[in-house]
């Protein structure tokens, strides 16, 4: 397995993550004992970058992760967030980036995860209520009391990114990235790597829209959330698939499954950039990792490029209410 050492840290993660978001909320597939599995499946593979949050589930996606993770703490380079607020209920209350949160939501952290302390702890999303430097300070008390490691942000704008930075050492962004959403190539990519960030990229196979799997939305199962997702709306739905069409025919030249063909676009943007694709299936996270042996040439990068160049996907990437919380 190949590894990196993020950022402003020594904190060595594999060159693929797992994302454990799916394995309690949001996408309908797999059950708990498969989640964990899959867990130690990767494990055993060398995939040590586990990602989960306090919202997913909500509280009950730490909760797994830490039964998983049980008597393999010192093989888990473990990250968490906090800053999206969730009743017990699953309503979505905003954002908070009070530093009592802050310290309230560590401590609740480290219990549902059955850890003593974080190895990479982020903030969700940025409260544009507080100043960034408030919030990071308290983080960055987090890390005096050892409780956490390193420190790290979500889908934060450049000029917050630098403020942040200014208080206490920012080691990983984690913003969404992958053929179909290419916006921090704008700025954002720019912005941590003069500062010496590592990036972490999130959904980098769409949502699953780029593992070529779905052609109507009725290949969603109920209660799957990107069946209210504006990319797999209305007209927006087609259009996307037209993209990944292109993206399928360069990926049956090559030989290789769509997804993997997409997550090593993602790996060949940079050695600083860290994909976590989600996933419940063991079988999917090896095919997964098999991306990490695609070498693409300038002529498929350019292939690629073309098929899917930046905002050719339809539709923004979250509904008008979560969208106000991104690049915060």
């Amino acid at each position: 397995m190949r590894t990196h050492t993020l950022g402003h840290s020594t904190l060595t993660v594999s060159a693929l993550g797992l994302g454990c978001m799916g394995m309690s909320e949001f996408y309908k597939s797999g059950s708990e004992a498969e989640s964990v599995a899959t867990i130690h499946h990767a494990l055993d593979r060398g995939v040590n970058f586990l990602d989960t949050a306090d919202m997913y589930g909500p509280f009950k996606n730490e909760e797994l992760v830490g039964r998983a993770i049980r008597g393999r703490r010192n093989e888990v380079a473990l990250a968490t967030k906090f800053g999206n607020v969730r009743g017990e209920d699953g309503s979505f209350l905003g954002v908070s980036g009070r530093p009592d949160y802050v310290r309230a939501c560590c401590e609740a952290s480290l219990r549902r995860l059955g850890v003593d302390h974080i190895d990479l702890y982020y903030q969700h999303r940025v409260d544009r209520t507080v100043a960034i430097e408030e919030t990071v300070g308290a983080m960055a008390d987090l890390v005096r009391a050892g409780k956490v490691r390193f420190l790290g942000l979500s889908e934060a704008a450049p000029g917050t990114i630098r403020r942040a930075h200014a208080v206490h050492p920012i080691s990983a962004l984690q913003t969404e990235y992958s053929l179909w959403t290419r916006d921090p190539e704008d700025e954002v990519l720019a912005t941590v790597r003069e500062l010496g960030i590592s990036f972490v990229a999130y959904s980098p196979l769409g949502r699953g829209f780029l593992t070529a799997r779905f052609r109507t939305l009725e290949d969603l199962p109920e209660g799957d959330y990107r069946r209210n997702s504006p990319r797999f709306q209305g007209d927006n739905f087609q259009k996307n698939l037209d993209l990944v069409a292109k993206v399928e025919r360069l990926a049956r030249d090559r030989g290789v499954r769509t997804a993997q063909l997409a997550l090593a676009w993602v790996l060949a943007q940079g050695e600083d950039i860290v994909p976590i694709p989600g996933t419940t299936r063991s079988a999917h996270l090896d095919e997964n990792l098999a991306a990490l042996d695609i070498t693409l040439s300038a002529k498929e990068l350019a292939e690629l490029d073309a098929a899917a160049p930046a905002g050719a996907a339809a539709g923004p990437r979250y509904p008008a209410g979560s969208m106000v919380h991104v690049n915060g």
